[in-house]
């Protein structure tokens, strides 16, 4: 099949450089790369947001990138960018009338409108991934939530409008649902992320450590991620040190935040923040650690559970979101209720003092990672629904926004 893949704001070229990526670059770059891998033809648009970027790059994994002019040249926060889709949707239309592709792929709620303005009237069937929906992000951010006015709403209307919507995580169907989207099951599949089972492994070099036990929590610096809940652990746990991977750390608020905190908890000598690390030290990070510490206040899916599972280590992560589906709770790690230090320290210190169950969690991770997280599994099931989507052709199931 000839694919096109739009995610206006998270490059795949991103996640191919590594430190600067967040989930969804990843899951955009390796789903493409898998989709080659067998046989599709694949292009994914992204904004141009750089005027030094080439119009287009043929990626050593065999898929297109393409970078749309809309709006500035410039790197732009993506609430920033709702005024510059209907400019990235016309761009989209006039590729696909030269060269109409059999299906499309948004990701991203705003990916999604400018596919829907493409594809209007032409019969090109459309599939939505929204890796994140406002509705979840309002409740939690409240007047934090710096997402554009109406976002909920324009969500609402591109499930209605979408072909099929590929929910990352079964919790997500729950939410479109209570969104007021009356979406029939046939219409909705649940597809998760992958990992990349060649680079995450159990087998490989441990980063050094400095105390007795470790616990280690990656990803971007920002207050959902939940990494108090982690340093007030620390607070209950001697002998241990918590490393934060993520960054930048230099004159980061939630950095100064957390080691603000870590100050007052007197747990300050026993916080390691390293900044940004690439994505080819990642492995040998989460091996080191005793348990990887999950603790989100929500998460649409989260990919270092999965990579953590994967490099054979347990997690203790929050019952929030795909946490849910990922990790087997008494099985490769333990579920606790998210904001709850004390229910993190404690199934830390069960793990640490048995490395016969921290052993056989880590195993029960690796093996449920290598069975159903392989990117090459989860391009098969993206393609079966891309192939019944297409079968099934336009059904008039559009309506106005």
């Amino acid at each position: 099949m000839k694919i096109s893949l739009v995610s206006e704001h998270a490059s795949p070229l991103a996640a191919l450089g590594g430190v600067d990526a967040g989930g969804q670059n990843v899951h955009v770059a390796e789903l493409s790369a898998a989709l080659r891998r067998r046989g599709h033809d694949v292009t994914v648009y992204t904004r141009r947001d750089s005027a030094r970027l080439p119009r287009e790059v043929d990626t050593p994994q065999g898929y297109r990138v393409v970078h749309v002019p809309a709006g500035p040249a410039r790197q732009l926060p993506k609430d920033a960018l709702l005024p510059h889709m209907d400019e990235f949707g016309e761009f989209l239309r006039n590729e696909w009338t030269r060269d109409e592709p059999d299906l499309v792929h948004a990701h991203f709620w705003m990916s999604g409108l400018a596919c829907l303005a493409a594809v209007e009237g032409t019969g090109i069937p459309m599939v939505q991934t929204f890796h994140a929906l406002g509705s979840v992000k309002k409740r939690h951010q409240g007047d934090a939530d710096t997402s554009p006015e109406g976002r909920i709403e324009l969500e609402r209307s591109i499930c209605r409008r979408a072909d099929q919507v590929v929910a990352t995580c079964s919790n997500e169907v729950f939410e479109i649902a209570r969104m007021g989207v009356p979406l029939p099951r046939s219409r909705t599949s649940v597809i998760p992320c992958g990992v990349d089972l060649n680079l995450f492994t159990p087998e490989g070099p441990r980063a050094p450590r400095t105390a007795r036990h470790r616990i280690v929590t990656a990803g971007r610096l920002v207050p959902r991620k939940g990494f108090e809940v982690a340093v007030a652990a620390l607070a209950r746990l001697p002998e241990t040190e918590l490393v934060i991977a993520g960054g930048p750390v230099e004159d980061d608020p939630e950095a100064r935040r957390l080691s603000g905190l870590a100050e007052e908890l007197g747990v300050a000598d026993r916080l390691r923040m390293p900044g940004l690390v690439s994505r080819a030290d990642m492995p040998p990070l989460l091996r080191s650690a005793d348990a990887v510490v999950c603790t989100p206040t929500y998460e649409p899916f989260g990919m270092v559970p999965l990579e953590t599972m994967a490099s054979g280590t347990p997690v203790v992560g929050s019952a929030v979101g795909g946490l849910i589906d990922t990790v087997v709770d008494g099985r490769t790690g333990f579920l606790v209720p998210p904001g709850d230090p004390d229910a993190v320290a404690a199934a830390v210190r069960k793990l640490c003092a048995s490395d016969q169950l921290r052993e056989a969690y880590g195993a029960a991770g690796a093996a449920r990672a290598r069975k159903r997280y392989s990117w090459d599994q989860i391009a098969a099931e993206t393609a079966s629904v891309y192939h019944q989507v297409h079968t099934a052709g336009r059904t008039g199931r559009r309506m106005a926004l």
